[in-house]
């Protein structure tokens, strides 16, 4: 028994140890970097203060890190003290059976999570975005969103955790086929509720129905062959200065969402290069390919899981009965390391698609220039780290580095090359 203490302790701590020192070796590579290339950052991302960029990824890294390690403290603590042990018993005392009982040990692993995060996350804002110049948000606002979050958390976690355990005990052999089956339902669904149910929880959407913003955004959706009747503004603001856009959806239920921060910081041209790169994540197929690739990637944790819940050395290792819920609060800690660790292959094909859409957007633009500009306005505005670390940046960005995202552009503006095959067709990818 004791050779699998030590290798889930060097799995669970030295992973997060590998993690930390890489987030403070990107954060002193990004410091340095920025010197090195202050005259090329300054006239390139108009950055004013580089100590400013730096303080701040050194200080939402701190808060970061802080947060982690003593999440894995209290967990470890809890595992070998018994605590986990004695609120198993409580529960099982019960008597609700296996599944109403896992449903309540979940629901109450969402809450501790959220309670444990709430110093962190009041610090980051209140002190820490504060400090930026970042932070919009209240108090109250702070308090009606952790209400919000951890009711729709704990009713999201008791759904599915409830689908999984009642296929455990149906179907045994075959629950992992089952359990990604309702990943991809779940995952469906939630492309239509979240925008029309959840988001609207907690920020409020404003249809653009005539103007300069409309008229401009459907210009870039007739030159990409793309059509899509729900345009918003978010009004992201009353928390945040940082700025987005995002597209969710589909079929029908497609909407554009304008960050009201991206449409007050971007002239109208800049906003056209955006929204023509996350276009291109739909006519390319990109969003269905990475749902696959995700899909794919939740059968291997289940199918590790379901390894794992057969043996007993699981369940022994901490003086926990038998059941299912448990082996999969367990097993999860010994796979989430692992996937971590396996993020790099995930990442490079995210990481094409984001090239692929970068051309895609050029050519829709008939230049690189707007959407250069838009990168480069959303890095200085963002307070983003232009330089990670390689090794930080394998594990860790879905995005190519906005200087090599910028040479890639300029390069295909230099050599002249068409950057997509064709940019209209149908409004689904294939």
């Amino acid at each position: 028994m004791r050779s699998y203490h030590v290798a889930f302790l060097l799995l669970v701590v030295g992973t997060t140890a590998f993690f930390s020192v890489l987030s403070l070796l990107n954060v002193r590579y990004g410091k340095r970097a920025l010197e090195r290339e202050r005259e090329w950052v300054t006239a390139r991302l108009g950055f004013d203060d580089l100590d400013l960029v730096a303080a701040y990824q050194r200080a939402t890294t701190m808060v970061s890190q802080v947060q982690t390690w003593v999440t894995i403290a209290l967990v470890l603590a809890a595992l070998y003290s018994g605590a986990l042990a004695a609120a198993v018993d409580a529960l099982e005392g019960l008597g609700y059976g296996p599944v109403a009982t896992g449903v309540l040990f979940f629901a109450g692993v969402v809450v501790a999570l959220q309670v444990l995060s709430v110093p962190f996350d009041a610090y980051s804002t209140f002190v820490v975005e504060e400090r930026f110049d970042f932070n919009e948000q209240t108090p109250a606002l702070f308090l009606k969103d952790l209400v919000l979050g951890t009711v729709i958390g704990v009713a999201i976690t008791a759904a599915l955790a409830a689908g999984i355990l009642w296929f455990i005990s149906v179907v045994p052999t075959y629950w992992p086929l089952a359990a990604v089956a309702l990943y991809v339902a779940f995952s469906l669904t939630m492309l239509v509720v979240y925008p029309r149910v959840i988001a609207p929880l907690f920020n409020d959407f404003e249809p653009i129905e005539t103007g300069e913003l409309r008229a401009s955004v459907e210009n870039v959706f007739d030159r990409a062959g793309f059509s899509c009747d729900g345009i918003y503004v978010m009004d992201a603001s009353k928390r945040s200065s940082h700025s987005n856009a995002y597209f969710v959806g589909f079929g029908r239920t497609k909407r554009v969402v304008l960050f009201d921060t991206l449409v007050d910081q971007m002239p109208l041209e800049q906003i056209e290069a955006v929204l023509a790169h996350e276009l291109a994540h739909w006519k390319r197929a990109h969003i269905w390919k990475q749902f696959g690739v995700g899909t794919l990637r939740i059968g291997a944790v289940f199918l590790v899981l379901w390894a794992l819940l057969e043996t007993t050395w699981l369940y022994a290792m901490f003086g926990l009965p038998e059941t299912a819920y448990v082996g999969l609060a367990v097993g999860t800690l010994w796979v989430q390391p692992l996937a971590k660790l396996t993020r790099p292959l995930e990442n490079k094909l995210s990481l094409a698609h984001e090239r692929e859409a970068d051309a895609f957007a050029t050519d829709v633009m008939g230049s690189g220039q707007p959407l250069i500009e838009a990168l480069c306005r959303l890095t200085s505005e963002n307070l983003s780290n232009p330089f990670p670390h390689p090794l930080y940046a394998t594990f860790h960005y879905t995005h190519p580095p906005i200087p090599d995202r910028i040479r890639y552009i300029q390069g295909l503006e230099d050599a002249g090359e068409d950057v997509s095959a064709t940019v209209t067709g149908s409004d689904e990818p294939a």
